[in-house]
């Protein structure tokens, strides 16, 4: 049983305390004067956010807790291969700017809250749509899962274990995610950053001195890495460097396609505002590299943890003052807070306008809608409770895997869709289909114990992220299908967006 460190789970609580009001604050700020709850209100912040709080949000949606866990541990149980993260994240931003604004402004001009609104309009074709809502919703709800894990290895490593700490946290997310909607976490982001700037600030300034210097830690860590099985170094070794890449390719792309990045960037005052921050964002992958050390500093520190996502809290409560590793602990959780809440939030947006709607043959008023969303964002963090409480926590990691690679099939759609508007959507229905079963055959026959899949072609053997064959399988049949078809056939009676909105 792990030692109750009661000093940092007293600071711990007081910050946690803190933004648990401010959540509920949130529903107060920049209420719109009507007082009328609608789903644009309560899923988009009624599309008000400007570049600082879209700054925070975004950096906060995708920069979660269990980033500032795994990505260490990555490094601390494999090496080199774990830095993926860094240029993946780099690669992201020019993705983000090319294709985010664009979407922004078709979305804005017909009133689209998800991307699956979009698949719609471009589209018309039902079956599509509901492939694009499943698919994000299939692909969020290990992600949830993910920052509750992420909150329950801080608290294990204070010493708190069972169920009842992770039940309060749910019920406290819940709450002010109901009452606050989309507010509650853009608030709770801009203390969440400062307070992630700060832990990091001291771990990568004070620890290296306290360890003898970076290159003291590279070379303590690297001969830590050889007694792993399998051994691994600081640098790639033959083999990975395909592997390496593929999996910073894939999740770039994946990364713009969450349903949770839709609901930041549309919650976006202006297109500028996206084009903004999508320059601006890259702050965050310099933050990125800085957290990855963490896990070289873990093992130059001697941190042994059995469970490799315990590396860095057990890193806090080893080398820092115990109130300031309450505050470090504190930081990483109230990051599980943010995500969790945006995701749930993305979730029921998707759920109300691209399936109850469509399939109960209604048109709900404005505020059923958004009574319809607050209930199913309840029900989303709930089973997302029930999977964390009732399956092993690797089990959660390796849905996480398959959840980039279904959110990947979606490309086609929304980010050729923006910017092709004669492909055939019974061709994207095939096109998807394919990728979802090729990418879950592939990280299955590994026993979901991996998502680096070898790929057998003319004779040789190449290991890749799994996403990006089964993607490179999604567009050669769209494109295939969409030729067989007939080019453009049915497409202008089909696509119900404005041109003009494509043009800026």
């Amino acid at each position: 049983m792990t030692q109750l460190h009661t000093t940092a789970l007293a600071v711990f609580c007081a910050f946690f305390a803190g933004v648990t009001l401010a959540g509920f604050w949130a529903a107060r700020w920049r209420r719109p004067e009507s007082g009328i709850s609608t789903l644009e209100e309560w899923g988009l912040a009624g599309r008000s956010f400007g570049t600082w709080i879209i700054w925070f949000l975004i950096g906060g949606d995708l920069y979660t807790a269990y980033t500032v866990i795994a990505v260490p541990a990555a490094l601390y149980g494999a090496g080199a291969l774990g830095f993926f993260a860094v240029p993946y994240a780099i690669l992201a931003y020019p993705y983000m700017l090319l294709v985010l604004p664009r979407l922004w402004r078709v979305c804005h001009r017909h009133g689209y809250i998800t991307f699956a609104d979009f698949v719609h309009g471009r589209f018309g074709f039902r079956p599509l749509t509901t492939a694009v809502a499943l698919t994000g919703i299939l692909a969020l709800m290990p992600y949830i899962a993910l920052q509750l894990v992420g909150m329950r290895v801080v608290l294990a490593a204070m010493g708190l274990h069972g169920e009842w700490p992770i039940i309060l946290a749910f019920l406290i997310l819940a709450a002010y995610t109901y009452s606050s909607g989309l507010r509650a976490p853009a608030v709770i982001a801009i203390v969440k950053d400062s307070m992630l700037y700060v832990m990091v600030a001291a771990a990568v300034i004070l620890l290296p001195l306290k360890l003898g210097g970076y290159a003291r830690i590279f070379e303590l860590a690297n001969d830590a890495l050889q007694t792993h099985a399998p051994p691994a170094t600081i640098h790639l070794r033959q083999g990975q460097f395909l592997p390496y890449t593929t999996l910073a390719l894939g999740s770039a792309l994946a990364l713009m396609l969450y349903p949770h990045t839709a609901t930041a960037v549309l919650s976006a005052r202006s297109a500028n505002t996206v084009r903004r921050n999508a320059a601006m964002l890259p702050a965050y992958s310099f933050l990125l590299g800085l957290i990855a050390l963490l896990g070289y500093i873990a093992l130059a520190a001697g941190v042994v943890a059995k469970d490799t996502s315990a590396a860095v809290p057990l890193l806090f409560l080893t080398m820092f003052p115990e109130w300031f590793a309450g505050f470090c602990l504190a930081a990483i959780a109230i990051g599980a807070l943010v995500p969790a809440a945006i995701m749930s939030i993305a979730a029921s947006n998707l759920f109300t306008r691209n399936l109850y709607a469509a399939y109960t043959r209604t048109k709900p008023s404005l505020l059923a809608e958004s009574s319809i969303a607050k209930f199913v964002s309840l029900v989303v963090k709930l089973g997302a409770l029930l999977f964390v409480l009732r399956l092993p926590a690797p089990y959660a990691i390796e849905m996480q895997l398959l959840g980039g690679i279904w959110i990947a099939q979606i490309f086609p759609a929304v980010v050729c869709g923006l910017f092709l508007r004669w492909l055939h959507p019974w061709a994207l229905l095939a096109g998807w289909a394919v990728g979802m079963a090729s990418g879950t055959a592939m990280v299955g026959s590994l026993g979901l114990k991996s998502s680096v899949y070898p790929v057998h072609l003319l004779g040789t053997t190449y290991a890749m992220y799994a996403a990006v064959p089964a993607l490179t399988l999604n567009l050669g049949i769209v494109f295939v299908l969409t030729a067989a078809l007939g080019l453009g056939s049915g497409r202008p009676a089909l696509d119900t967006t404005d041109p003009a909105a494509y043009i800026g």
